[in-house]
């Protein structure tokens, strides 16, 4: 036997190990990214921040810079992936919890694993946005609420949250989440 050859077919097998690698690595990479209609909603949910916000406002929150709306819808689009792959993967938990429960009633229920984790991932889609949506709505609350403070008490606004960049954000932020802690003057 040719040593030449030998050594041509662990190359090809090589060869092809590697392409065949190359070709699922962006596949996998890809599931990790935010869909277009996340990123859609995303930029919706931006837009509307924004304009409560104001546009100067809405900069020092992400950031300072020109790029701030990208910043944003990123960062949205991000957080509303991260609820879709959540949903999905409690609604197959509970789905194999009922189906290794009840073997029999599950079949007549769902007939397969998939129709029950795809209608358990849908409702379960749906209650993640409604509770986005309403972290959404105290946000834009929240972002007009610290608007007025910080045009009616600069020096105020300052003491509570600071003169950096990021003090809109902080004030946002502690007030969407309920934990705005305000010092009585005299």
């Amino acid at each position: 036997m040719d040593p030449r050859k030998g050594k041509d077919s662990v190359k090809k097998l090589i060869v092809s190990g590697v392409m065949a690698a190359a070709l699922v690595v962006p596949a996998t990479a890809a599931a990790d990214e935010p869909t277009t209609t996340e990123t859609k909603n995303a930029a919706k949910e931006c837009k509307a921040l924004r304009k409560a916000a104001g546009n100067e406002n809405f900069t020092a929150m992400f950031g300072g810079k020109r790029n701030a709306f990208g910043k944003c819808v990123s960062q949205r689009a991000k957080q509303n992936h991260k609820r879709s792959e959540t949903a999905q993967k409690n609604a197959a938990k509970e789905c194999k919890a009922e189906r290794d429960a009840d073997p029999a009633a599950f079949k007549q229920k769902y007939k397969n694993l998939g129709k029950c984790v795809s209608e358990r991932a849908k409702q379960k889609q749906q209650e993640a946005e409604q509770q986005a949506q309403q972290q959404d709505g105290a946000e834009k609350n929240a972002a007009k609420k610290c608007k007025a403070e910080r045009k009616n008490d600069p020096a105020g606004f300052a003491q509570r949250y600071g003169t950096r960049r990021n003090a809109f954000g902080k004030c946002v932020s502690r007030n969407a989440n309920g934990t705005a802690q305000y010092v009585e003057q005299s």
